[in-house]
């Protein structure tokens, strides 16, 4: 098996092209596609195989939080339940480099979610090319960091990508990225927001700042 590669203009996604990746993606199909924080692995959010061939590549196991990727804030509030505080903090944070891992709703495959916690990753990213595959596909994007085993950075660089995972994939997106940092990663399955992965910090407290009443407890990790 070999990738189909797929180059994507940065500011106007072609038409044509996003078709051709829905229809793969739509029938089964794995990719690799850019975001505003990297690389990530991406399939339809009821693709149980997709997810599995994900899980092999990055050596997950079912503790790990899958990340749904988002067009907008309709789209993010069908699949996750959000409370009135929590949705003030996501939208002081989106779209960007954020993840938020909230409780799923029935609208997500049990599959997807944590196993013990039927919690899920969800993000609205700052990213032209993502926002166009998402909103082609006409519903979220199952997606987790490109992270290969070993290695403490996500992949940027799509020749890489093309070079590492051509023959595991079924698309690789070659298009620019934001940045080459992973998410930050805030859980909010509690009352109080534990940021379980911390970038960069600035815009959180830009948020705390406009208002959003929130304690957030740094972890590392």
């Amino acid at each position: 098996m070999s990738a189909k590669i797929f180059e994507l203009h940065p500011a106007n996604p072609q038409t044509r092209s996003l078709n051709q990746i829905v229809e793969i993606i739509q029938d089964g199909g794995i990719m690799a596609y850019p975001t505003d924080s990297g690389y990530a692995l991406g399939c339809a959010l009821a693709n149980g195989a997709g997810l599995e061939r994900i899980r092999k590549i990055r050596q997950l196991d079912d503790k790990h939080h899958f990340t749904l990727v988002c067009h907008d804030f309709a789209q993010l509030g069908q699949l996750v339940m959000v409370s009135n505080s929590q949705y003030r903090l996501i939208k002081s944070l989106t779209p960007g480099p954020y993840t938020f891992i909230l409780k799923g709703t029935k609208e997500v495959p049990r599959a997807t979610l944590n196993k013990k916690k039927h919690t899920v990753g969800v993000r609205i990213p700052a990213h032209k090319v993502a926002l166009s595959l998402v909103e082609a596909l006409g519903e979220a994007i199952l997606s987790c960091t490109l992270l290969l085993p070993g290695d403490t950075e996500p992949l940027s660089d799509p020749v890489e990508v093309i070079a590492k995972l051509g023959h595991l994939l079924d698309i690789i997106v070659d298009a620019p990225i934001g940045s080459d940092q992973a998410t930050t990663v805030i859980n909010m399955e509690d009352d109080v927001p534990v940021v379980t992965r911390l970038i960069s910090c600035s815009r959180l407290l830009a948020g705390a700042l406009g208002g959003v009443t929130v304690l957030i407890v740094c972890k590392r990790g």
